[in-house]
């Protein structure tokens, strides 16, 4: 593009006319548009004048120059070949968005993440929405390549535990539009991992509401599409485990088990282990606790005492009260498998009155009141009193 061509793409750019950048010359406007169409040529100070008034950052001089070049006859060809390639790295390197703050955003949606387990999922919402705004404001303004890979790839973070947020509240048309915003994002970065944690946490909203065999399949899906030995590879085994043991499959839930204990028994405890989408072996003693409350296996009891344990205290960074009253529920299933109703009342009792639970664990709790109050255990209606209470 010559400079009458770079002239009227600065003045179409800022919407100023061929009158009011005349003005601001100032210069007769029949001259500046001669200009804008190629029939004159400016002098040297007249490019330079134009630069400055546009704020092209010295693009007019320069095509002023290849233009001089041309009328010359000095191989004009090979010269815009190069100054175009130039333009081109110029415009390929601004940016009005800054290395620096896609850092900080970054770091902000690990911070989300890493503040799922000890956040009420209503609250953190709010907070992942806003960012959500901000990125995309970030993404209409002008900026490299790479930062606009890494601001769509931090919307698809954002996106996706948007709609674990919401599965926990219950609203289910709500988070399966932001699962299908994070999994279209996935697909056009080419992010392996947050398309298959888009397939896992689709899995698990389909388990809570008892479409096992399809969730087993999602998890399935989801070890298909993660990196083999990523968080999200093993957590969707963990996933799988799960949905066999709902359907009382027991040689493929201990499978399942055994493929997650391989991956996870290297594993270093990670800095941040409450971080949602860091696979760590506390989660992994979690789920086994779980999975073998569901199957009803005698085993899950002692599980699920341990993981009691150790999420009360530091043994694996900061206490996390919510993933505890979630335990407990684990311990409730299993007490109640084992006869002992009592026990199992008391415990889900415990749960309930913490105040932690979210919607996607309700259901849990009410099988274990289903379990006691068809043996008509006394503690059971003061933990049905309570269920309704605070939870319904």
């Amino acid at each position: 593009m010559g400079f009458a061509g770079r002239l009227r793409a600065l003045m179409a750019g800022r919407a100023m006319s061929t009158r009011v950048l005349a003005r601001a010359v100032p210069c007769d406007p029949g001259y500046v548009s001669k200009l804008a169409t190629g029939a004159k040529h400016p002098s040297a100070e007249m490019a330079r004048r134009l630069d400055e008034i546009l704020g092209a950052g010295g693009e007019l001089e320069l095509a002023a120059l290849v233009d001089d070049r041309e009328d010359a006859g000095r191989g004009l060809p090979v010269v815009d070949d190069e100054i175009g390639a130039l333009e081109l790295a110029r415009h390929a390197a601004a940016s009005d968005v800054g290395g620096a703050a896609v850092d900080r955003l970054e770091q902000a949606v690990d911070g989300l993440a890493t503040a799922y387990p000890s956040t009420p999922p209503a609250l953190l919402l709010e907070r992942v929405r806003a960012h959500l705004g901000y990125v995309t404001g970030l993404l209409d303004a002008r900026k490299t390549l790479a930062e606009h890979r890494r601001l769509l790839v931090a919307g698809g973070w954002l996106s996706l535990l948007a709609a674990t947020c919401l599965i926990d509240l219950g609203r289910r048309e709500a988070s399966a539009a932001n699962l299908r915003t994070a999994a279209q994002i996935a697909g056009e970065t080419g992010h392996r991992e947050i398309a298959a944690w888009c397939l896992e946490t689709r899995s698990w909203q389909v388990l809570t509401d008892g479409g096992y065999r399809q969730a087993a399949g999602l998890a399935y899906s989801a070890q298909r599409a993660a990196p083999r030995g990523s968080s999200a590879f093993i957590q969707a085994t963990a996933q799988e485990g799960r949905a066999w043991a709902r359907l009382g499959a027991a040689r493929e839930t201990y499978d399942a088990l055994a493929r997650v204990e391989e991956l996870v028994s290297p594993m270093p405890m990670p800095e941040t282990p409450e971080h949602h989408y860091q696979y760590d072996p506390a989660k992994s003693q979690a789920y086994t606790a779980t999975t073998l409350a569901w199957l009803g296996d005698p085993g899950a009891e002692g599980h699920a005492r341990q993981v009691l344990d150790r999420l009360e205290s530091a043994a694996d960074g900061p206490p996390r009260p919510r993933r505890a009253a979630s335990a407990r529920l684990d311990l409730a299933l299993a007490l109640t498998a084992a006869g002992r109703l009592d026990e199992a009342a008391a415990t889900a009792l415990d749960a309930v009155t913490s105040r932690l639970l979210v919607p996607s664990n309700y259901w849990r709790a009410e099988e274990v009141i289903s379990a006691v109050a068809a043996r008509d255990v006394p503690e059971g209606r003061e933990l049905e009193e309570a269920y309704h209470g605070i939870c319904r």
